[in-house]
């Protein structure tokens, strides 16, 4: 029964002139199929089978290098830095030095201890320095979190969108007038808001005048730019003659302690001036 299925198989892969033992096996019976017996045939097939066998080096099938290699977390970059914030009570290291929620050093403790402490206050622990031995870890509040990670994003917001700082150089002569002056006053506003620094020269034409006038100018300029400008430099004599300072923008700290500073003098003045009033009515 075999063999009549064989032969049946051969015949059919004549006449289409197409052989699936010829495809897999590559044995040239397309042409030969039909002058050879079966018998012959046979032993053509077994044949072609012995020669093909043959044994393909595969790589193994292990995921062990791969997995080693790969870096921990879908596409997390190796040198992304980490975010400010609470690790849980899941502290890898034994021995930790702890600063208090108020900024005080509790010293050495063990991590069993700094987790009875978080449950009793109602704290969270954050990594401060990590690599350091024993690392440095902070207690802190919820609230107290989240104020440090604004600040954070705040100062890499500023730090990205901060460009290269460029140095404009002006020179006049202390006897400018007072138009041009004020040319110059608003070429110096435009590079302030731009946060340059700008370099200011001015040249005094008479000597004798001492430098009390060029340095009397440079308080006029910063004047003009109440909340902006400051010295980065002070004015000083460069040689006889000439003066030169550096201004730059002010930082939104300063900025705000000049508004305050400004704020308290004029409550004094107003102060003074109702305690003048009152002296004055009662007399």
């Amino acid at each position: 029964m075999a063999a009549l299925c064989l032969r049946k198989l051969i015949h059919q892969a004549t006449r289409n002139e197409t052989s699936c033992i010829n495809k897999y096996l590559d044995i040239p019976l397309v042409q030969t199929m039909q002058k050879t017996t079966f018998s012959q045939a046979l032993m053509m097939v077994m044949a072609g089978a012995k020669r093909r066998l043959m044994f393909v080096p595969t790589k193994s099938f292990c995921t062990t290098e791969e997995a080693e290699k790969k870096p921990e977390g879908k596409g997390k970059k190796p040198n992304a830095p980490k975010t400010f914030g609470s690790i849980g009570r899941k502290i890898p290291q034994r021995i930790l030095h702890v600063i208090s929620e108020n900024g005080d050093s509790l010293g050495n403790m063990h991590r069993g201890d700094v987790i009875r402490l978080m449950n009793e206050r109602d704290l969270k622990l954050v990594p401060l320095r990590e690599n350091e031995e024993p690392p440095v870890y902070r207690l802190m509040t919820g609230k107290q979190i989240y104020e440090e990670q604004l600040k954070r994003r705040e100062k890499q917001k500023a730090s990205s969108k901060a460009g290269p700082v460029q140095l404009k150089e002006l020179t006049f002569s202390a006897a400018i007038a007072k138009h041009d002056l004020e040319i110059k006053i608003r070429q110096i506003q435009q590079w302030i808001d731009k946060k340059h620094h700008v370099r200011i020269s001015v040249q005094q034409q008479n000597v004798a005048d001492g430098p009390e006038k060029m340095l009397a100018l440079f308080d006029q300029i910063v004047e003009t730019m109440p909340e902006k400008a400051t010295y980065l430099s002070q004015p000083r004599v460069i040689k006889e003659g000439k003066s030169t300072c550096v201004l730059r923008h002010m930082s939104d700290k300063e900025a705000s302690e000049y508004r305050k500073m400004e704020k308290e003098k004029t409550d004094i003045l107003n102060q003074e001036s109702g305690n003048e009033t009152e002296s004055s009515e009662l007399q």
